[in-house]
């Protein structure tokens, strides 16, 4: 499947935004899926996670209760809505997909997006 992230841009802080990850090649629904971020110096950490059906979500501690993670499987498509948006979560931010049941780790992922920047300035 291949992926391609859109949304990021440049925000002030407390602003929101809205990643999309729209797929193709293979239906989404057969997939779990992620974002990852990886800002300037740092390793690619997990931000959130949907199962397949769109259920069951997860997130990292750190954007809990400020960024909600969903899925349109008859659009192939996967968001990621931020809200409250910090100077810390400047990153480019990864769609990610994965047969089965969604992991934290990068590596478990062997479909990727290009990326997509976030900058959030003060």
């Amino acid at each position: 499947v291949q992926l391609v992230e859109s949304g990021g841009g440049l925000v002030q802080a407390g602003g929101s935004l809205r990643l999309t990850c729209a797929a193709s090649g293979r239906t989404l629904s057969s997939y779990a899926l992620a974002w990852f971020r990886q800002a300037p110096g740092k390793e690619r950490e997990f931000v959130s996670a949907i199962n397949l059906s769109g259920i069951n979500t997860y997130y990292a501690d750190s954007v809990k209760g400020r960024f909600t993670i969903s899925r349109d499987n008859a659009k192939n498509t996967m968001y990621l809505q931020m809200n409250s948006l910090k100077l810390e979560d400047t990153a480019v931010y990864y769609c990610a997909a994965r047969d089965g049941y969604y992991t934290l780790t990068p590596v478990d992922f062997p479909s990727w997006g290009q990326g997509t920047q976030v900058t959030v300035s003060s």
